[in-house]
């Protein structure tokens, strides 16, 4: 690997999250999220929203306080490899988003695999948007300026949602940002075949990650599971995609933000040198700063095109 120095330096206090001990890498990445000062000076609301399977979802709305007007939607979707992860994991940094981009930002507690395997996550997912999209007024929401951003399983399940409305009519996505995103489990990348001992995320966690999620597809894995299997990206939202160096899921977000140019759709992308995947969790080096500084960038510019 070609690391930065900065973040070589922090590896050795970073936690273990691979999934082979699913049960320690969920209560590691938990303490995690327990360890980051919480934002007070948002309003912040936690709501169960209608399901489109018939349940229902937990979502935690983030708005300014001092908001005023129609604001732009982002719709937030962690990270953890389709098995682990939650509201607390993103709530500071949709605290943040909200009020510097800003939006009325909504994280999504989708299910997680293997007790809830594709399409669960999915179906949550849809069902924040149309919650969104259902109430912008009430929300204070501008419902032609809904953005998705997602992390690693978070890009995967965005980059799903833009397929399966735009196929569906609706409701209209203005923006994609897709970090890291897992879209092909197919797994024969050359950085997927070469970093299977890299840090927070491997080829061994990826095999796990898709098989656990894909235990819900009846026969062949469909593009709303792996967006990378889509013949047809045509008439998708403009797209921000960042990958990261030395990632097993580097190659399919290059290839995936290659086939959105091919079929039309506009594209922002940026490989972050020296990095790893979950990299940005090293807040204070210059590389993780500077990633966090163009991402910001990129939702102002895209969800108020």
């Amino acid at each position: 690997m070609h690391l930065d120095p900065e973040l070589a330096a922090a590896l050795p206090a970073l936690p273990d999250l691979h999934i082979q001990d699913l049960a320690g890498a969920r209560a590691r990445m938990r303490q995690m999220a327990a360890g980051v000062a919480q934002p007070d000076e948002v309003v912040m609301t936690d709501r169960a929203v209608p399901g489109v399977d018939g349940g229902s979802v937990q979502v935690r709305v983030c708005k300014p306080p001092d908001a005023a007007g129609p604001l732009p939607a982002l719709l937030l979707l962690h990270g953890g490899g389709f098995v682990m992860g939650g509201l607390d994991a993103v709530t500071a940094q949709a605290a943040d988003l909200c009020t510097r981009v800003p939006a009325v930002v909504v994280a999504v507690d989708y299910r997680l695999a293997p007790e809830h395997p594709y399409p669960a996550a999915l179906q949550d997912c849809e069902s924040a948007l149309r919650w969104i999209a259902a109430g912008s007024g009430a929300l204070g929401v501008d419902a032609e300026r809904i953005g998705v951003y997602g992390m690693s399983a978070g890009g995967g399940l965005a980059a799903a949602l833009t397929l399966l409305v735009r196929d569906r009519g609706g409701p209209p996505l203005c923006f994609q940002l897709l970090d890291a995103p897992e879209v092909d489990d197919r797994l024969d990348t050359t950085s997927m075949r070469t970093f299977d001992d890299t840090p927070l995320w491997n080829q061994a966690d990826a095999v796990l990650s898709w098989r656990y999620y894909l235990e819900g597809c009846d026969g062949a894995v469909p593009p709303y599971a792996a967006p990378a299997r889509a013949s047809d990206f045509s008439g998708l939202p403009p797209a921000y995609v960042s990958v990261y160096e030395n990632d097993p899921l580097r190659d399919e977000g290059l290839a995936y933000a290659s086939g959105l140019l091919e079929d039309g759709v506009s594209v922002e992308l940026h490989l972050f040198p020296g990095t790893f995947h979950r990299s940005a969790v090293v807040a204070s080096a210059a590389v993780s700063r500077r990633q966090a500084a163009e991402t910001l960038d990129a939702l102002r510019r895209g969800l108020n095109r």
